[in-house]
């Protein structure tokens, strides 16, 4: 999976919204498979029309707490959008993650202006389920 300003670049290259839609369906075919076991209500992203699931790992690494994620969804563009948000997010700190102004890094993508309002909705319940999870990490949570 290429890192979030990679996949930044190659979208920003691509000149055509049909383009751009292959490459997040691309995105979403190279995530790696997701645990049927974790395809719960606990990992379910409530608010999606689509089915979409998320995980989080949490591991340390220098005595410092970092998350990474797993997604799914049975939408093709949807699980793009899941790859991209995999790619902005994993590998971070529970407080990194909940720094990250998600409008503006998404903003080059101009997702809002091609997304159906469904879609745009899923994007921002799953972007809202990933703060969740770093929150509570930050709080101790499990």
């Amino acid at each position: 999976m290429p890192d979030f300003e990679d996949i930044a670049a190659d979208f920003a290259f691509l000149d055509e919204w049909d383009e751009r839609y292959k490459y997040l369906i691309d995105l979403g075919r190279a995530l790696e498979p997701y645990p049927e076991a974790l395809r719960d209500d606990a990992h379910k992203v409530k608010g999606c029309a689509s089915q979409v699931w998320l995980a989080c790992a949490p591991e340390m690494r220098d005595g410092r707490e970092i998350l990474t994620f797993k997604g799914d969804s049975d939408a093709h563009i949807v699980k793009g959008l899941v790859a991209l948000l995999i790619a902005l997010y994993t590998d971070k700190t529970p407080a990194e993650i909940r720094a990250i102004d998600a409008k503006a890094a998404l903003a080059p993508f101009d997702l809002d202006a091609h997304l159906t309002p469904q879609r745009s909705n899923g994007l921002a319940s799953m972007v809202k389920k990933i703060n969740e999870i770093a929150a509570e990490r930050m709080a101790g949570g499990a």
